[in-house]
């Protein structure tokens, strides 16, 4: 049966979903990196030169990632501009997140850091427990993508804290930050492809540290040269990396360059199978089966072309 002519068999059988997030290509490094970037300098832009300051940035912000996560989950598949509007409106929330407790509630970043490196092993924890897969290849129900989008939410909150932490005690210029949390991922990279680092901790080491390295490729853009930046402002960096997201999102959208392996929810008798003239045979992963291919390469490619 066709995907597209299933309505009725989804009333009987309830609601179907494909996986929910992009395979893990080059092309999803690039726009995670200009989508932090992207959300570093809006709310920078928000925060300090329209003069919202720093709680009524987090409110808006907070009220926009609410409204583009509720498109999010009444989704049934992966679709590429919501997807991406959702991450740039996380990572911007994740920062404002640290920033609040570091700026607002005078707390240290050493416990920033430590709080969040906490948080999110014990949201592995309970996702792994509940979910029996920690694998981004089979978020095909609403449980898991809730625990996906916590586990993003944290890991720019830790990213951010953790970056600042850096910089704070190293007293590092824009360009050097840049420079030094690229070599940490390539790092990560190397790690994985030649020493065996799990793909699963492979992934979420490095989508920790794109957000630092987002944070210090805005700073540099945006501040003047006689602060080690490349002068472009907050705004004008804002819209040069939109305008990359958007064409790049685009282009995956016409091309499905990153569209995973179709998985779908366990199907109850009568449910929409997918067509193969359509898209490949899907794999099925019943809700809260347990699946331990999260340890093998298959569950976390780390990035492919």
């Amino acid at each position: 049966m066709n995907l597209t002519n299933s309505a009725g068999s989804r009333r009987r059988a309830g609601r179907t979903m494909l996986n929910k997030v992009p395979e893990i290509t080059v092309y999803f490094w690039i726009i995670k990196v200009l989508c932090t970037t992207v959300g570093e300098s809006a709310a920078d832009y928000i925060n300090s030169t329209l003069g919202f300051g720093l709680g009524n940035t987090t409110a808006v912000m907070a009220v926009l990632l609410v409204i583009a996560l509720v498109a999010q989950f009444r989704l049934d598949r992966y679709v590429p501009g919501v997807y991406w509007t959702a991450v740039v409106l996380i990572s911007v929330v994740g920062t404002l997140v640290t920033d609040n407790l570091t700026d607002g509630l005078h707390v240290s970043l050493i416990v920033s850091t430590i709080a969040f490196s906490a948080l999110l092993a014990l949201t592995f924890a309970f996702w792994y427990r509940s979910e029996g897969t920690l694998s981004i290849h089979s978020i095909v129900t609403g449980r898991r993508e809730a625990y996906y989008w916590l586990v993003v939410l944290f890991a720019f909150a830790l990213g951010t804290a953790a970056g600042d932490l850096l910089i704070d005690r190293l007293s590092f210029s824009p360009l050097t930050a840049v420079i030094t949390y690229a070599a940490a991922l390539a790092v990560v990279f190397a790690a994985y492809q030649f020493l065996g680092l799990g793909p699963m901790v492979s992934f979420w080491i490095a989508y920790v540290l794109t957000r630092p390295l987002g944070g210090s490729t805005g700073d540099y853009l945006s501040l003047g040269p006689d602060e080690g930046g490349a002068g472009l402002g907050t705004l004008g960096t804002s819209l040069l990396f939109l305008a990359a997201i958007t064409l790049t999102v685009v282009y995956l959208s016409i091309t499905g360059r990153d569209r995973t392996e179709v998985v779908q929810a366990g199907r109850a008798s009568g449910a929409a199978v997918a067509d193969p003239s359509v898209i490949p045979p899907a794999r099925d992963y019943a809700a809260g089966s347990r699946d331990d291919s999260w340890m093998d390469e298959s569950a976390g490619r780390f990035g492919q072309r």
